[in-house]
């Protein structure tokens, strides 16, 4: 049964990465033609680095991705441990509300984002014009939910007896928290900075109805792009992105990796 389980995962992965192999093939493809092949070229990365609407898309698209996805991380964090320290009754509410964002429609927050920053503005005066202020506003409510789940599982398997084990060896609350408790959940909050970047970087529908017409984000560029055709210039931008993406992943995955088999000698090591 072992060739049926590779066969299973090899034509899974094939099923799930030829699209992005084909558009990495395209975009050295001499010539417009979609679906020929008629030489190799990299003409089209030479034409995506001057062009300004595309590149200035980008850095929008990156620019709010990190400020989004460092003050989801901080404010996601404080909260996941919020919730840990109430009761079983109230964290479970909590967890559900939680959940909720996670399991809308997309497009029901954009418009709800929208919608309430028009009566931020019009009601109560406390407003600000659609553009870059919203975009980040908008990452953040959406980002919470993810690091929230991220953290949760982390302190969960956290010893709450360490914690007063460090105050007893002389720190305070705020030594022990930064020393003792932060180091033990951080891959968790990795994770959820990681996937909180990620969800950011590739977000359309939300940022669609809350970005306006000077903040645009590149899958808003790309999507009014596609109303007349696409350039190969995406194909070119599309396999930057996947292998920066893929080797971020990689550097923290290789990194975890070594922390966890470090850990364990350890352990062996203290346990001898």
């Amino acid at each position: 049964m072992k060739w049926l389980s590779k066969t299973y995962v090899g034509l899974l992965t094939a099923f799930l990465y030829a699209p992005i192999l084909v558009l990495i093939v395209f975009s050295f493809n001499q010539s417009k033609t979609r679906g020929a092949w008629t030489g190799f070229s990299t003409r089209w990365y030479e034409k995506l680095f001057t062009n300004e609407i595309i590149l200035q898309s980008l850095g929008n698209t990156l620019i709010v991705a990190v400020i989004s996805s460092i003050f989801a991380t901080i404010i996601g964090t404080m909260a996941a441990i919020g919730i840990s320290k109430m009761k079983r009754f109230s964290r479970n509410m909590m967890m559900n509300v939680t959940y909720l964002p996670i399991i809308n429609p997309e497009i029901v927050t954009g418009v709800s984002l929208m919608l309430l920053f028009v009566y931020a503005k019009q009601k109560l005066g406390i407003g600000v014009e659609f553009g870059f202020i919203t975009l980040v506003l908008a990452h953040i409510t959406f980002n919470l939910p993810y690091v929230i789940l991220n953290v949760m599982p982390k302190l969960r398997q956290l010893d709450s007896h360490i914690y007063e084990a460090a105050q007893d060896l002389g720190c305070d609350r705020m030594q022990a928290f930064f020393k003792v408790v932060i180091p033990e959940i951080m891959p968790g909050i990795v994770a959820g900075f990681l996937m909180a970047f990620t969800y950011s970087l590739d977000d359309f529908i939300i940022s669609y109805f809350v970005s306006g017409a000077t903040s645009q984000t590149l899958p808003v560029t790309i999507f009014s792009m596609t109303r007349r055709r696409v350039s190969p210039e995406i194909n070119a931008l599309s396999t930057i992105i996947f292998l920066v993406v893929l080797s971020v992943l990689l550097i923290v995955n290789i990194y975890e990796g070594r922390k966890e088999r470090q850990m364990a000698k350890l352990k062996v090591r203290e346990r001898r």
